[in-house]
C-alpha cells in the first residue's frame, strides 16, 4: 500500500509546486505593474499634469516588463 501512495504524493507534490509557482508569478506581475503605476502617479502629481500620461506610459511599461518576466520563466 505504501508503494501506491508514493506516486500519488509525487503527482500531488508537483501539482502544488506548479500552483505555487504560477500564483507567485501572478503576485509578481501585480507588484511590478503596481510599482510602475504608483511611480507614474507620483511623477504626474509632482509635475501637476492635467492628463496623467506618465502614469499611463509607466503602467504599460510595467505590463510589458511583467509579461516578459513571466514568458521567460515559463520557458524555463
Amino acid at each position: 500500500m505504501a508503494e501506491n501512495e508514493q506516486p500519488g504524493n509525487n503527482k500531488e507534490g508537483k501539482a502544488i509546486s506548479a500552483y505555487a509557482k504560477y500564483t507567485g508569478m501572478a503576485f509578481q506581475m501585480i507588484a511590478i505593474i503596481g510599482i510602475f503605476a504608483f511611480a507614474g502617479y507620483k511623477i504626474d502629481e509632482a509635475a501637476h499634469h492635467d492628463t496623467q500620461w506618465v502614469t499611463a506610459v509607466l503602467s504599460l511599461a510595467g505590463v510589458f516588463i511583467s509579461l516578459f518576466i513571466v514568458i521567460r520563466s515559463v520557458k524555463n
